[in-house]
């Protein structure tokens, strides 16, 4: 593939034009090993390596105490959090790049542990099937929440309202809504952990209306050229389905052309991803791309090749990269300059100290010290 390929061409998101179609996928790395849960010097160093990427994403941030279902995951609902988001977002911009945080409650996907000794909470009392709380006693069962209230449900809006306040003053560039992978947005638009009789429950328009009070929150604070949202609608975390996906998730997207929002963000994984569509599920990504009018970005085990052919077939107009990014911070010049790939260590994708999080080297590190290439470079 050429440095000419689309990939390297720009692209207007939002409030912003981007210098290619690379795009940092949010991604969690459990390494804000501090009571706070607060970025650390090394959050800092990890995005500014990665900041030639047209826009990066922040791994999910917290909206609130009640938000976290994860160890050592940094927030966005204290000061301290704020301050140290902000040593973040001055030195990716001082490094020319353009990034938003992923704003995330994970409702059920959580645990007591995390809780203050209390029941996680959701839209409804559904127990998340096949997952686990990683808490710091190891992997524990996940107990059936506890449904929300109605005003509990309008309080959370407010924290997400709250949150997109503090990343803009922590100075991003914009905020992803997290509505993807059985976190809380998602469990209210899906039937399987939706069971309410209220406003918010039921018909599909009652079960869109927590992600779309959301988005509007968000986009009171920062303007619709600086919201996105990320959604699966194929995904199948925590057993989370819905009847009719692809009813659900276009009625969805269709509302949300209404905001004029700076992009659409969809997790579809490509076969033999571990996040694919499971036999005989449909593909729903390429109704929403023919719906949403906005830009639309692909996510889900793309490589420079895939990437390059979804972008040509108009699949997508940007892709999203995960691992691949943990392990090449480099990976748009990497890709421009046809280079071999630093293997990912999947150990320490999650925890842990710098090992395996800043410390994987660029091209220009590997040209100045050739004799790591023999241990590093994926041949």
């Amino acid at each position: 593939m050429s440095q000419n390929s689309v990939l390297f061409t720009p692209f207007k998101v939002g409030a912003f034009t981007l210098p290619n179609r690379l795009v940092l996928a949010p991604m969690t790395r459990s390494r804000a090993q501090n009571p706070g849960n607060v970025p650390t010097d090394s959050t800092v160093k990890y995005y500014v390596q990665r900041a030639s990427a047209g826009l990066l994403i922040t791994e999910g941030s917290q909206i609130s105490p009640q938000g976290v279902g994860y160890i050592y995951t940094p927030g966005i609902h204290t000061e301290d959090q704020v301050a140290g988001w902000k040593k973040v977002t001055d030195a990716v911009h001082a490094a020319g790049g353009r990034i938003f945080i992923q704003l995330w409650h994970v409702g059920a996907i959580s645990h007591p542990f995390f809780q203050n000794g209390e029941l996680p909470v959701a839209p409804s009392a559904v127990q998340p099937k096949d997952v686990k709380a990683f808490t710091a006693n190891g992997m524990e069962e996940i107990p059936t929440p506890r449904a929300l209230t109605t005003e509990e449900v309008k309080a959370t809006v407010e924290d997400f309202r709250q949150a997109a306040k503090n990343a803009k003053e922590a100075g991003f560039d914009g905020v992803e809504i997290h509505g993807a992978n059985g976190y809380l947005v998602d469990q209210f638009i899906q039937d399987s952990t939706n069971q309410r009789t209220d406003e918010y429950g039921g018909s599909v328009e009652n079960r869109a209306r927590f992600a779309l009070e959301v988005v509007q929150a968000a986009v009171d604070v920062l303007g619709a050229d600086r919201v996105g949202i990320r959604l699966a609608p194929t995904g199948n975390m925590g057993g989370i389905h819905d009847s009719d996906r692809l009813g659900t998730f276009s009625y969805l997207t269709e509302q949300l052309n209404k905001f004029g929002l700076a992009y659409l963000h969809v997790i579809e994984a490509l076969p033999g991803h571990p996040m694919a569509a499971k036999a005989g599920q449909q593909p729903v990504g390429p109704a929403l791309r023919k719906i949403f009018k906005g830009p639309f970005i692909l996510n889900g085990g793309y490589t420079q090749e895939t990437a390059e052919h979804a972008l040509d077939n108009n699949e997508a107009d940007l892709i999203a990269f995960g691992v691949p990014y943990i392990a090449n911070p480099d990976l748009v010049e990497r890709y421009q300059q046809g280079a071999a790939l630093n293997t990912p260590d999947q150990a320490t994708f999650y925890g842990g100290d710098d090992h395996g999080y800043i410390d994987y080297p660029s091209l220009q590190e590997q040209t100045a010290e050739p004799e790591l290439k023999q241990d590093i470079i994926q041949k």
